[in-house]
């Protein structure tokens, strides 16, 4: 077996890891409410974060092209399905750690999602695809490109929703009052 298809079975491993683990945690597979949809838009609603795309995914694009940059650096001469391999641990770790209640519990008390109840396995598991298209296009675009659409998602999610990667981190990090005040006001 080549090298590069290691990789990729490596990589495919850890988003079943992922998928395994947020199951035994007693995450639900699909959203509860008994149907699917490849986009759900409403974000203060029991089906955000449920369904495969939401207003968050645009975030996990932007991951993929973070992740791509680091990797860049510090991966440089690592074969590329290598680097999208330490990017899918990195992104499928934080999936199960924001499904855990410690996550889900500070997202409540911190941020705009006073109802959130974490995502379904399907919405984690295509957030870590978001990933990988995120980092695959970095791969592919420009550099000035990449920077562009980032700036691009994060303010047409700021513009939409109220949120973005940038306020996510921040309201995790170091809660604003002024920032919840704002986004609640929408």
């Amino acid at each position: 077996m080549g090298r590069s298809k290691s990789w990729w079975l490596a990589i495919a491993a850890v988003v079943i890891a992922a998928a395994v683990a947020e199951l035994a945690m007693g995450r639900s597979a699909l959203c509860p409410c008994g149907h699917l949809a490849l986009w759900h838009g409403i974000v203060q609603s029991p089906e955000n974060s449920q369904q495969l795309t939401d207003w968050y995914s645009f975030s996990h694009i932007v991951h993929g092209f973070l992740f791509y940059g680091a990797a860049w650096l510090a991966l440089r001469r690592a074969p590329f399905a290598a680097r999208l391999f330490a990017a899918t641990v990195i992104e499928a770790a934080w999936e199960v750690l924001e499904n855990s209640p410690i996550i889900i519990d500070r997202y409540r008390a911190v941020t705009i999602a006073w109802g959130y109840a974490g995502d379904s396995v399907l919405n984690s598991m295509a957030d870590i695809g978001c990933m990988a298209l995120g980092f695959a296009l970095a791969r592919k675009l420009p550099i000035w490109a990449t920077i562009g659409i980032a700036i691009a998602f994060e303010l047409f999610t700021l513009w939409a929703i109220r949120d973005n990667l940038t306020l996510n981190v921040l309201m995790l990090i170091a809660p604003s009052a002024a920032i919840r005040a704002w986004q609640a006001d929408a």
